[in-house]
């Protein structure tokens, strides 16, 4: 597996000033596997903006003592990247923070827009200059261009909502005013929950609001904003209002991948387990593609509820054949060389898998190089026979939404069959979770069979694909572009 996801975002507003940067913290470590090359903490105290934002991983930029340098505030935006669109660098840290005429707005942003080059071109063009190479500052750019016109910063972003294309959720602070809002497809997950002392916490996933010691309340809706404002005088304390506008202009299409690979397993996505997504695709698994085997092993993180399900199934007992190193971060999300990540982060228990057949369930074959080092450490364990069972389809297609598959011609089903895969990755068999089977996952009968995006593996595009897919397309002039 290595694929790369964008990113992870946390607001969190208070009736009262309290340590809203030390929960933000919090809230931004349970959301590390969303991102992993860089994090940010802005706080709003009294319109007042302090951040911090740094390359590395949230332990390591959140240092003792630079959580005590943050002060105590009312408001609080958090990141974590692995960016889609831009270079590594420190520039291309979140949240953004942008002045203008009529205040200040910090943005954390997860996903990737569809038009995000157009709009970046249009507005170099009108005279814009640009300081990161992410689509997050075209959005912020739009946001700002639309609040000097409107008469509030939530009709910006609303009217914002009307330019922008593709994946976005969005979390923005004002001086006086904490907003969230996703994209009318809902390509990205977000939700939003409540603290015991009234406060509220908007974050990418339902872990971190209980790791904040949060109550999750609901998702938020494909194409909701929600505005939460500090009330003074009011007995809550905290005001919220829900805005409609652009909910139902567009079909649902979360991407199916947050259930099979992005998302913690104890995360709820509109309404639907994560765990429980995934056991379902090893159900699937062990009926599409049965196997004769001793045991069924999951490569972790993301590949052992399937195998829970694929051994419920099937009958064949599950074991724990393959051990992760748990200080390392995801394979996908290392920069430099994959291969010695994948030999640094995982080993086989050889005393399970000595002599056995196994059913090896992972989710994701992108380009072949890390399954084929998985199988590897498995045949020098001196396993009997290796069955590699996949739940995901095969990957076809780039995604435009937030995945970093930018090129079909890196795609290794792209060029050979699954016979061919399995051949050169070194397996006895092999297997995918069958495409029209997908609507599985949210719903076990696939009554639905809709909702959700799969593009990369149909090829089935819910808006107008791209020109320029390029990740350092914002790097380049003008005149490179055309």
């Amino acid at each position: 597996m290595s694929i790369h996801e964008e990113c992870g975002v946390f607001g969190m507003i208070s009736a009262e000033t309290t340590n809203v940067g030390q929960i933000a913290y919090y809230g931004l470590y349970a959301l590390q596997h969303r991102g992993q090359e860089s994090c940010g903490i802005v706080v709003n105290h009294d319109g007042l903006f302090s951040s911090h934002k740094e390359l590395g991983l949230v332990s390591e930029v959140f240092t003792a003592d630079v959580l005590s340098k943050l002060p105590e505030a009312e408001m609080a935006v958090g990141h974590v990247r692995y960016g889609t669109t831009g270079g590594n660098s420190k520039s291309n840290c979140q949240p953004i923070v942008v002045n203008h005429q009529k205040g200040r707005m910090a943005l954390a942003h997860n996903g990737n827009l569809s038009n995000a080059a157009k709009l970046h071109d249009e507005l170099e063009l009108s005279g814009a200059i640009f300081h990161t190479t992410s689509d997050t500052e075209t959005i912020a750019y739009i946001i700002t261009k639309e609040r000097l016109k409107a008469p509030s910063i939530e009709v910006a972003l609303s009217r914002s909502m009307d330019i922008l294309e593709g994946a976005y959720s969005l979390v923005l602070m004002s001086p006086q005013k904490l907003i969230c809002a996703r994209d009318p497809y809902g390509f990205r997950p977000l939700c939003y929950g409540r603290l015991k002392d009234g406060s509220f916490v908007v974050a990418s996933e339902s872990c971190a609001i209980h790791a904040v010691g949060g109550e999750f309340i609901r998702d938020v809706k494909p194409g909701e904003m929600l505005v939460f404002s500090r009330e003074k005088d009011s007995e809550e304390g905290i005001r919220i209002v829900s805005d409609e506008t652009h909910c139902r202009t567009k079909e649902k299409k979360t991407c199916i991948f947050e259930y099979i690979y992005f998302a913690r397993p104890d995360s709820v996505i509109d309404g639907i387990s994560v765990h429980t997504a995934r056991v379902n695709a090893g159900k699937v698994l062990a009926k599409s593609h049965p196997v004769d085997a001793d045991m069924v092993i999951g490569v972790p993180d993301s590949g052992l509820d399937a195998a829970i399900g694929f051994s419920l199934e099937s009958g064949i007992p599950y074991r724990i054949g393959l051990i992760k190193n748990k200080y390392i971060g995801r394979t996908f999300i290392a920069p430099d060389n994959r291969l010695d990540q994948v030999k640094i982060k995982l080993s086989a228990i050889e005393e399970v898998v000595r002599g056995k057949r196994i059913v090896l369930i992972d989710d994701s074959i992108v380009r072949g190089t890390t399954s084929g080092q998985l199988v590897k450490l498995l045949r020098d364990a001196c396993t009997k026979e290796i069955h590699m069972r996949i739940s995901a389809p095969p990957f076809l297609h780039p995604c435009y939404y937030g995945t970093d598959i930018d090129s079909e011609e890196h795609l290794i089903a792209n060029k050979h069959s699954v016979e061919e895969i399995a051949k050169i990755i070194g397996v006895d068999s092999l297997g995918y979770l069958p495409i029209e089977k997908l609507g599985c996952l949210i719903d076990e009968e696939d009554r639905v069979h809709n909702g959700y995006c799969d593009a990369c593996f149909g090829g089935n595009y819910p808006t107008e694909i791209p020109k320029d897919t390029r990740k350092d397309r914002f790097e380049m002039p003008l005149s490179m572009k055309k």
